[in-house]
């Protein structure tokens, strides 16, 4: 199933145009790893995590919208993808209530950090994180497409800066919320993180 079906499938056939405009957004060429393959694997993985959350297709409709704003130039995409989120869906026949929770879970999106009691918040930031605990070889590629994004960025800044990010994760007590990810992922993402800031350092 593509991904325009995907949505139509959650959101109902009116609003296609909605899924029409998100693929394309996921599309856009200047992407490398914010891609619709990054989509399609979030939206997977919130499947699987599902009966964690308290409101799964709330969380699935947040996954659609997470990185629909990308530009690696400006540091507020997930607020800017939240409004986004808040617009497009106000002309819907979801809920106030529904609609304001996709909007504060694309906003978590900027820092990845759940409360122990937000269970749609803990599966969206798993679901978004996982690569982090993928194979080594999968990871090299998410790490080297990163790079990509940030091509315009000299290689002294880009070493620096993300160097910070990588030590910011390591620094969390724990990386990933659902039981089903930290067993799966944690161990993995911790090792690949270290790979990658020693590479970096080097």
């Amino acid at each position: 199933m593509d991904l325009e079906e995907r949505w139509v499938e959650l959101a109902g056939a009116p609003t296609r145009h909605i899924g029409t405009e998100l693929d394309a957004r996921y599309g856009e060429p200047h992407r490398r790893y914010h891609t619709r393959d990054h989509l399609a694997a979030v939206l997977d993985l919130v499947d699987e995590l599902a009966g964690w959350a308290d409101d799964a297709d709330a969380v699935r409709l947040a996954a659609w919208f997470h990185d629909a704003v990308y530009d690696p130039e400006r540091a507020d995409n997930e607020e800017r993808s939240a409004r986004l989120a808040g617009r497009m869906l106000a002309d819907t026949d979801l809920s106030e209530g529904t609609v304001a929770e996709v909007v504060r879970l694309v906003e978590l999106t900027a820092t990845h950090a759940p409360d122990a009691g937000d269970r749609n918040g803990q599966v969206l930031c798993d679901a978004d994180l996982a690569i982090l605990g993928s194979d080594p070889e999968r990871y090299a590629a998410y790490a080297a497409a990163v790079r990509e994004e940030y091509a315009f960025v000299p290689d002294e800044f880009f070493r620096a800066g993300r160097a910070e990010v990588l030590n910011g994760l390591l620094a969390l007590p724990a990386l990933f919320h659902t039981p089903t990810a930290r067993e799966r992922f944690e161990e993995r993402a911790r090792h690949n993180l270290g790979t990658e800031l020693m590479l970096l350092n080097a």
